[in-house]
């Protein structure tokens, strides 16, 4: 099995473009699966330069309705006409950085009519992999919702992210968690795992949402992945690059930076 990060924010490769979203491709034995499809379609672009080929994928799932991770949502189903998509169902909700700028998804019939299925419960999309819709939020400290608002018929509310998902990966009787972005809290996301799973864990992957977060929030997280004592902790995105080096520095080779471009296999 391996893990290909198609886009991401950084990037070192000169063939490869890196934009402010993310999008994960993982390959297995059974199938070819997309996790988001960053910001816009330029992933695409980056998968042929890694020889992935877009038009054989089976699923895509998206993690939350945020532009960053569904920009290239259209895009990709125009260059691959039998993927199924998997997303809950708060999706496609009108969501807004503040009350001015809207960062959300919209819905086009034409397009995703018959493609698309709302998750509610854990889903299988492969032998090892499940899409989690569940996340109990057992630590309101490790949250991220601030300035994040969705429009309804009563006006602006508060977004708490009753869109998000994540991905579990449970290969040689480990655990892997895949994560996109984390607004409801990757230790509540790692804790709704475990719970799930009860397997020591292998990798954390993904965007952690720290870039606002304060000292006592990335303490909370460490305590958490000290407990869980993951074997890889991958960070990206929305993680922060100062965050991360607080991560190598407390977890040291355990930790990397999972730039556009990063193959990971999980043996």
């Amino acid at each position: 099995m391996r893990i290909v990060t198609l886009i991401e924010n950084l990037v070192y490769k000169k063939d490869l473009v890196a934009e402010h979203g993310l999008s994960f491709y993982i390959e297995t034995e059974n199938s070819k699966i997309l996790f988001d499809t960053g910001q816009t379609s330029n992933f695409l672009a980056n998968a042929g330069s890694l020889g992935v080929d877009i038009s054989t994928i089976d699923t895509l799932v998206i993690s939350h309705g945020h532009y960053d991770h569904t920009g290239g949502l259209y895009p990709f189903l125009k260059a691959n006409r039998k993927a199924k998509v998997y997303a809950k169902q708060d999706v496609f909700l009108k969501k807004y950085h503040g009350i001015e700028r809207f960062i959300g998804t919209t819905y086009d019939p034409l397009e995703l009519d018959g493609r698309i299925n709302f998750v509610s419960q854990k889903t299988q999309i492969d032998e090892d992999i499940f899409i989690m819709p569940d996340i109990p939020i057992s630590n309101p400290h490790d949250t991220h919702f601030n300035h994040f608002k969705i429009l309804t018929e009563k006006g602006f509310e508060n977004d708490e992210f009753t869109d998000e998902l994540f991905l579990t990966i449970t290969h040689g009787k480990e655990l892997s968690i895949i994560s996109s972005c984390s607004h409801r809290g990757i230790t509540n996301i790692a804790e709704a795992a475990k719970k799930e799973f009860d397997l020591p864990v292998n990798l954390l992957l993904g965007g952690f949402h720290l870039i606002e977060s304060t000292e006592d929030q990335f303490e909370t997280i460490r305590n958490c992945f000290k407990q869980m004592n993951p074997k890889l902790i991958g960070v990206c995105h929305c993680t922060g690059i100062d965050n991360y080096a607080k991560f190598l520095r407390d977890f040291k080779s355990s930790v990397f930076y999972n730039h556009t471009g990063k193959v990971l296999e999980i043996f």
